[in-house]
């Protein structure tokens, strides 16, 4: 028999290999900028056209390349980050596998340039699909640029794979942000489709932090230190109160790598523990700095997951040292009633020596001096007396006669809206049972309603109606409402300006980190604005309906899913009998907007059935 095991060329070890490394343009954008910090870069770009399928670029001013660096860093598993096996535990570089440019440019067309410092000229080499078009010398800057251009262009299955532009693009700004949030001594900028979207200059960690997301962040950072033999930790936890819906922003950086962790993940919220509501997530940006021979991260081709050694003691330490930091920032309660906290020392203070107060003294001052202090009163005036009250009544006339015939109601008139003897005392119809069930009996037996759902399906169809048929009222704030979000949100959120308009929301204006809102649907009070938003831009983050009736479909769920009466929720006789009404006139009671069922009926037979056992 013949043999039949035959070694694949290297373009197509390559075009598997890049199904690994190479998901989506994120992955580029990822592979790039963290080849741009490990030569050393002060100064990245990042350019992008159409969420990066047909262009990322990345330009930076690191070390760069010699002539035979720059042919051989194509090639499989040519690194210079590693040369031995046990260099893996003593990383200090973000890239060591030596697989991501001959990935990339095994599905791409790469157009590379790059120049070392020392060297007059540099090397420009463009790539198309692993064969190598064209290498020349050419005149450049100090550094090195990529430019990927019609990513998968040979892979066409992939391309179509891909998502719309608005999902690509979020996907890409998270990977900017957490190389951004892990380096803050360097200037990144970020350009997409010509319009600047990030301009991130040198900063302290706090100010890089506030600089991505927004300025409304800086207030609700809570910073948290800790050294330890084990590990040292820094960063900032948000205060409770602003906790959201979404896991957007918490971070874990391992070494100046972001990683994902759900160990971790719930030591925070352990240390969280009875001071936030259900559900709410904290935002956190921590960074864990631990010795390199403890964590292994050759374990993943994305490397976001680490294997630590003592994972225990790390939950325990991280666990404590958030807890020792809200309560030394007074954002945990304490049991101490006596305390005063006035004499709490900050957390940062511990080690600072006491300064000698300055006293100032004002040299020209003499007591006995003639000058008068001027009044401060300048302004006032002197009111003119005003004449007698008498006055007022100058000229009426006193006709006695004809207020003497005017004739007046003696008794009270008040309208009511039925006839005392049409009103009837109603039967007590409905039931609500453990604040979750509603029972109303009917005609064959009695019928059981899941009081949350059935408010869900009302809502929703309401809602649907609002935005697609009728013109929403709206009741107006007396003050408007500034909600502050993050950029991503807030390019969702003109995205779906004109269906949220068409359910009620006002906007005043729309600026670069947060809305102004002076109108709101009349079933949404002030309170739950913020949480009808946050829920809405959870359940779009994996991208919006390209067709209008899609995006009204799920911005009506959503707010249905926000707004709708919460199972535990105590309803009054009224509020049973309307929530039931309400279920069956509309055009699909049976199940909620979720597809889920919303009442069931039990017939008088089949309780006689139950009671003949």
């Amino acid at each position: 028999m013949s043999s039949i095991i035959q070694l694949l060329p290297d373009h197509v070890a390559n075009q598997i290999a890049a199904g690994e490394v190479v998901q989506r343009p994120a992955s580029v954008v990822k592979e790039l900028l963290e080849n741009a910090v490990d030569a050393r870069a002060t100064d990245i770009k990042l350019i992008l056209k159409d969420a990066g399928k047909a262009l990322v670029q990345v330009i930076d001013n690191g070390l760069g390349m010699s002539v035979t660096d720059a042919r051989l860093c194509f090639e499989r598993h040519a690194t210079s980050k590693i040369r031995q096996a046990e260099d893996l535990f003593s990383l200090h570089t973000k890239g060591f596998r030596g697989e991501a440019l001959a990935s990339i440019a095994a599905i791409a067309h790469v157009e590379m340039k790059t120049k070392q410092d020392q060297e007059e000229l540099g090397t420009h080499i463009i790539i198309e699909g692993s064969k190598f078009v064209s290498q020349e010398v050419a005149v450049l800057p100090k550094g090195t640029s990529f430019a990927v251009k019609n990513l998968f262009f040979n892979i066409p299955a992939r391309r179509n794979f891909l998502k719309s532009d608005t999902v690509e693009y979020r996907h890409i700004i998270d990977e900017f942000q957490r190389v951004a949030l892990a380096h803050p001594k360097i200037h990144f900028t970020f350009y997409h489709n010509g319009s600047e979207m990030f301009n991130l200059p040198p900063s302290t960690l706090r100010q890089r932090i506030v600089n991505v997301f927004s300025g409304k962040t800086n207030e609700k950072l809570v910073p948290v230190q800790e050294e330890t033999e084990i590990v040292t930790i820094q960063g900032f936890v948000s205060k409770p109160e602003f906790a959201k819906k979404n896991r957007g922003e918490q971070f874990f950086f391992v070494n100046d790598r972001f990683i994902k962790s759900g160990y971790l993940h719930h030591a925070v919220m352990a240390a969280y523990d009875g001071i936030l509501k259900d559900g709410a997530q904290p935002s956190y940006f921590l960074y864990l700095s631990v010795p390199p021979n403890t964590i292994d991260i050759n374990i993943h081709p994305t490397k976001t997951e680490i294997k630590f050694d003592d994972e225990h003691a790390l939950y325990a330490i991280l666990r404590a040292s958030i807890k020792h930091s809200l309560g030394q920032f007074n954002v945990a309660p304490v049991l101490d009633f006596d305390r005063d906290s006035n004499l709490d020392t900050p957390y940062h203070y511990k080690d600072l020596e006491g300064a000698t107060p300055t006293i100032q003294v004002d040299g020209n001052f003499n007591p006995f001096s003639e000058e008068k202090p001027s009044k401060q009163f300048s302004s006032y005036r002197k009111l003119e007396p005003t004449a007698n009250w008498e006055s007022l009544y100058v000229g009426l006339k006193q006709d006695t006669d004809e207020i003497g015939q005017m004739t007046f109601e003696n008794e009270e008139v008040t309208s009511s809206l039925f006839n005392d003897e049409e009103v009837e005392h109603s039967v007590h119809k409905t039931y609500q049972i453990h604040k979750k069930y509603i029972v109303s009996s009917i005609k064959s037996g009695m019928v059981i309603v899941d009081q949350q759902r059935a408010h869900q399906r009302v809502l929703y169809e309401q809602f649907l109606v609002n935005m697609t048929v009728n013109q929403a009222s709206s009741q107006q704030l007396l003050f408007p409402l500034n909600l502050f979000f993050s950029s991503s949100e807030m390019n969702l959120i003109a995205e779906l300006q004109l269906s949220l308009m068409n359910t009620g929301f006002v906007f005043e204006e729309n600026n670069t980190d947060h809305i102004v809102i002076s109108g709101i649907p009349v079933n949404v009070t002030e309170s739950e604005v913020s949480l009808v938003l946050e829920q809405l831009l959870s359940d779009l983050q994996d991208g919006i309906p390209e067709s209008s009736f899609s995006q009204n479909d799920t911005i009506a769920k959503s707010m249905a899913k926000s707004l709708a009466v919460k199972t535990g929720t105590h309803l009054t006789e009224k509020e049973q009998e309307n929530l039931v009404n309400g279920l069956f006139a509309c055009k699909d009671p049976n199940v909620s907007p979720f597809h889920k069922p919303t009442f069931i009926t039990m017939r008088v037979e089949d309780l006689d059935k139950k009671f003949a056992l």
